[in-house]
């Protein structure tokens, strides 16, 4: 009998991840929709439901609601469905990648990017001085200063690369000088980003131990050989065959085993899942590129797209604004301002000292300024590993919404339009323009 019990609340924990599922798709989509009404990305909609539904409205309502349409056993379920989507999207994301668009921009773009990221992540890791005391156990658990500074570092510095190219599109500022140079330095910044969520996992699995942080690094550094000097120039044999042969299924197949894999691997090394989807998507081989998007990248960007709704209404679910305190209150006004402050003075100070007007200036640093999606990947990478607390994440969350959601309504309306040469470049490469396509975006549609 207890063996009939068991089966019988596993069936029935898993009937209801299904009809959860079925809320999140729905509240996703309804709440994305809105969002984009109101000129905002579709994350912020998607994430604002995942609130909604979480302690913060709905759980403040009489009779436990949250508790009841999210029970406790059945909210690992749903966050391994969205790991799944997030695995597939990171790798999207490392297929994406485009060198050329940041080659085409060169030291500005460069220059843009390290000086918003250096800049900010000093700054947040400064503020990491007084918020530390406050949020150094986690779990029962004592988070090293460095780890903990490292890591808010780290999620000042964000910028996100697919929520910026769809503000871009949807304010008509992709062929601008502005535009092209913010995309480029955003696809620096991402890169970076992931580099630096490698460190902070590979510092939080060492615990200390600066052996064992040399062996991870070692093992990074050799599985980073490994993709680029003997997976690549096998997978580019293999797609070039399997495509001629039109052998889509089985490609398919391959890729996202292959990013299941990779994300298994770093996760066994101590760096994150996430990091081993995104080189493994980076190493891949983007030629023939024209059937590879239409038989390949395309079936995939749909099965991300269905799943990530649930990893952002997971990510609301976290977010409890109850339980903050007065104190909170006073480190939010902060970390909201010490970001924006970061990116601004890192972004405006080169675009100046390149002959940008002040105005433009000002665009290029709320264009960076912008974190969305990559900053909730970073922040729910931190919770599993360890380093945040549940307040420190609600904070943090509410600063990559509202970070993401001033760009927008505070841009200028008329900014110097691109170099023929370069606007150009950007809009004939297929690169950037296709991020800001719904039909072929692994990331916009959703973010």
């Amino acid at each position: 009998m207890t063996g009939l019990a068991a089966a019988g609340a596993q069936e029935t924990s898993l009937a209801v991840m299904l009809a959860d599922i079925g809320l999140v798709l729905v509240a996703g989509a309804v709440l994305g929709r809105l969002a984009r009404k109101v000129r905002q990305p579709a994350v912020i909609g998607e994430i604002t439901a995942g609130i909604l539904l979480g302690p913060s409205v709905l759980g403040l309502l009489p009779g436990g609601l949250t508790e009841r349409i999210f029970p406790p056993e059945v909210r690992p379920l749903l966050s391994a469905v969205s790991q799944v989507g997030l695995v597939l999207f990171m790798f999207l994301v490392g297929w994406e990648f485009d060198k050329r668009l940041v080659r085409r921009h060169g030291k500005l773009a460069a220059s843009v990017s390290l000086s918003s990221i250096l800049v900010a992540f000093g700054f947040g890791f400064a503020l990491a001085v007084p918020l530390y005391g406050h949020h150094s156990v986690v779990a029962g658990r004592d988070v090293t200063f460095l780890a903990f500074a490292t890591f808010l570092g780290t999620a000042m510095s964000v910028t996100a690369f697919p929520v910026l190219a769809r503000i871009l599109t949807e304010n008509n500022l992709l062929e601008t000088r502005v535009g092209s140079v913010s995309l480029a330095g955003a696809a620096v910044d991402d890169l970076l980003a992931w580099c630096l969520l490698a460190y902070v996992s590979a510092l939080v699995a060492a615990d200390g131990d600066y052996a064992d942080l040399a062996r991870i690094g070692a093992l990074s550094v050799a599985y980073v050989a490994f993709m680029l000097l003997v997976v690549r120039p096998l997978a580019a044999r293999l797609m070039w065959r399997w495509a001629a042969a039109e052998r889509w299924s089985g490609l398919l197949t391959v890729l996202c085993a292959g990013a299941l894999v990779s994300a298994w691997v770093t996760t066994w090394i101590g760096v994150h899942a996430i990091f081993g989807a995104f080189l493994f998507g980076f190493v891949m081989p983007r030629e023939p590129s024209l059937v590879l998007a239409q038989h390949v990248r395309t079936p995939m960007e749909h099965v991300s797209r269905l799943l990530l709704p649930v990893f952002f209404i997971v990510t609301g679910l976290g977010v409890d604004l109850g339980a903050l305190t007065g104190g909170d209150a006073v480190a939010l006004v902060a970390i909201v301002l010490v970001a924006c402050a970061g990116k601004l003075i890192g972004a405006i100070l080169p675009a100046r000292l390149a002959g940008f007007s002040w105005r433009e200036s000002k665009d290029l640093g709320l264009l960076m300024n912008t974190r969305g999606l990559t900053e909730l990947i970073i922040l729910n990478a931190a919770v599993s590993l360890g380093v945040l607390d549940g307040r420190m994440f609600t904070m943090l969350v509410v600063m990559a919404l509202m970070t993401t959601a001033m760009a927008g309504p505070l841009l200028s309306r008329r900014t110097r339009p691109a170099e023929p040469t370069r606007a150009g470049a950007v809009g004939e490469s297929g690169r950037a323009p296709r991020t800001s396509e719904p039909v072929t975006s692994p990331t916009l549609p959703r973010t």
